[in-house]
């Protein structure tokens, strides 16, 4: 029997039919796709902002951080609401797969598979293939951080 202490609960998403995988502390809720307005000044990944309940947050975009090919957001697609260690960001997901529980030492450390993807924490294999578990605390890199706390007080 797996000590809890080395057991991983991951939310799954997919984004241009790859997996990828919060950590699921780090997931606030799930909605379903809202209005996203525009963010004069941000950072490429970030699609717009929307209002939860007096709060504007940040949309983020893996489909964007990773430079894949642009796609409009669909009535269809989902918004992760997750923190980071500095602010809470909505992940857009084309769609929510679910939640497992792995061995901690199932995931490989994405720095020993390649480098510049810093917000690659690390990969899971699964029979389905390859989750790539995003580090929300490195998603956007310094720079874009400060971008993103520029364009937001502007809002």
């Amino acid at each position: 029997m797996q000590d809890a202490a080395s057991l991983i609960r991951l939310l799954l998403l997919a984004v241009d039919g790859q997996t990828y995988a919060l950590h699921l502390e780090a997931v606030d809720r799930v909605l379903r796709m809202a209005e996203v307005t525009p963010l004069p000044g941000a950072p490429d990944a970030v699609e717009g902002v929307i209002n939860i309940q007096g709060e504007v947050i940040p949309v983020a975009s893996i489909r964007r951080r990773l430079g894949l090919a642009h796609r409009g957001v669909a009535v269809s697609d989902s918004l992760v609401v997750a923190h980071a260690r500095t602010r809470r960001l909505a992940i857009i997901a084309e769609s929510v797969l679910g939640v497992v529980e792995r061995p901690a030492d199932a995931v490989v450390s994405a720095g020993d598979l390649a480098r510049g993807i810093q917000h690659i924490e690390g990969v899971l294999k699964t029979s389905d293939g390859l989750v790539l578990i995003q580090d929300l605390d490195r998603f956007f890199s310094p720079e874009e951080e400060q971008s993103l706390d520029l364009a937001l007080e502007r809002v």
